[in-house]
């Protein structure tokens, strides 16, 4: 089965509980706070793998979760890193956040790496909290949480060349006899359901990958037949080869089928009529395929179009087609995969974000009238916080002040006495 689209969960480990503890040795009065720091929570990195061709391992397993960091320990002793989660994904997955759709990482070279969910940052230990005005803290955090999300993988065929057209022109046939791959060939529509890729070898040396994909029908690009299995593969190649039946044996005109994949294209990604495109006039040893062939050139009334006619049955006009694909090739740039509208949205698009770009927290209001707060930022600061010792809760209510919290809250209406709520935990507001 072949896999390109999947959904799955990653979250980077939490990091590690900085400690509270004094230095206790014989002899030594006033030892002062020890508490080591926790240690950072694992990446979940994703890796190229050249070996891999589909995302079925995904389906499989869905959840990557990446180790915590170890806590921090007496005698100012720092907590372990947690290890790093790797996962390995085929050449040519682009990953997105499910909730933002925006890229994350766009993986095609083998070997290339990105950290999909950082790990959190290990909490401080007391040691770090001393002051001459508080030389022995009872002051620790918590380690931060690991950043979680839902992202998508969707897998894109890294070939240079891509064969388009409608089901049963010959697409199949063509990459079989000009290249080592061995495509399944029948004679009924959508024999072709996956990509096959196949590597094209000229003499002097150069080579390009081929890929035959799924046939094209009307309304391909709304998902009808396979068309969003198809147009998502196309979107890597540099040179579309249009393979057109001129035989007309199925009761279709040639030039209608054209113009019907070229509209299917454009509807799907303006980019991609970008592209050069050779035509291949195919099955031009059927009866009536030279003067439909004739006739299509009058239709299309384009003298700088590329028209190729073959047999791929017949092996016939093929080394003129592949050395025209190959010249084409050194002179067409590689496109970019999506959409930039400006310098800003690109850097926001393909760069990993630690942070979100949110406010630090915002107010709602619960059925029972409490007051609720949310945000990353506060619900962070939250978690990081302990409150076994007064002087964390003193920490964190001056850290709230300082956000403006306490405003936010008078402004909305609250007042002493009131109830107000952060995650599981519930406190009052005094004035």
């Amino acid at each position: 089965m072949f896999v390109d689209h999947v959904k799955v969960y990653v979250k980077g480990g939490n990091g590690g509980d900085g400690m509270v503890a004094f230095r206790r040795e014989k002899y030594i009065a006033y030892g002062g706070p020890a508490g080591g720091d926790g240690g950072k929570g694992g990446d979940v990195i994703f890796r190229v793998d050249e070996g891999l061709r589909t995302l079925m391992d995904f389906r499989y397993q869905r959840h990557f979760k990446a180790p915590r960091g170890e806590h921090g320990g007496s005698k100012s002793m720092h907590g372990k890193g947690g290890e790093d989660m790797v996962v390995k994904v085929p050449p040519g997955t682009i990953v997105k956040e499910v909730e933002s759709g925006i890229i994350i990482a766009d993986l095609v070279e083998h070997g290339q790496t990105a950290v999909i969910a950082k790990g959190g940052r290990g909490g401080r230990g007391n040691s770090r909290f001393a002051t001459p005005q508080n030389p022995a803290p009872e002051l620790s955090e918590k380690g931060e949480p690991g950043i979680e999300r839902e992202v998508t993988l969707e897998l894109k065929v890294l070939a240079d060349v891509g064969l388009v057209g409608f089901p049963s022109v010959g697409k199949s046939t063509l990459l079989s006899v000009v290249s080592a791959a061995k495509p399944k060939i029948a004679d009924y529509h959508f024999t072709t359901l996956v990509p096959n890729l196949g590597m094209v070898e000229l003499e002097g040396g150069r080579t390009f990958v081929l890929a035959d994909l799924p046939g094209l029908i009307e309304g391909a690009h709304e998902g009808v037949g396979l068309g969003h299995q198809f147009l998502r593969h196309i979107q890597r190649t540099r040179v579309i080869i249009h393979v057109v039946d001129m035989s007309g044996l199925e009761g279709r005109d040639p030039f209608e089928d054209f113009q019907t994949i070229n509209e299917e294209l454009e509807k799907y990604n303006l980019r991609l009529m970008e592209r050069p495109q050779i035509i291949v006039a195919n099955k031009m040893d059927m009866p009536d395929a030279e003067g439909n062939l004739k006739e299509f050139k009058e239709k299309l009334a384009d003298e700088d179009a590329l028209i190729f006619p073959i047999s791929a049955l017949a092996h016939e006009g093929l080394d003129q087609l592949l050395f025209a694909v190959a010249d084409l090739l050194e002179t067409t740039p590689e496109f970019p995969m999506y959409e930039i509208e400006d310098e800003e949205e690109e850097n926001r698009s393909v760069l990993y974000k630690h942070e979100k770009e949110t406010a630090d927290f915002k107010i709602t209001r619960d059925d029972d009238g409490a007051y609720v707060l949310s945000g990353y930022a506060i619900e962070r600061l939250f978690k990081m916080t302990d409150f076994n010792f007064d002087q964390s809760v003193r920490k964190f209510a001056r850290q709230m002040r300082g956000m403006g919290v306490d405003d936010a809250l008078r402004e909305r209406g609250a007042k002493d006495g009131d109830t107000v709520r952060l995650l599981d935990f519930e406190f009052e507001f005094l004035e």
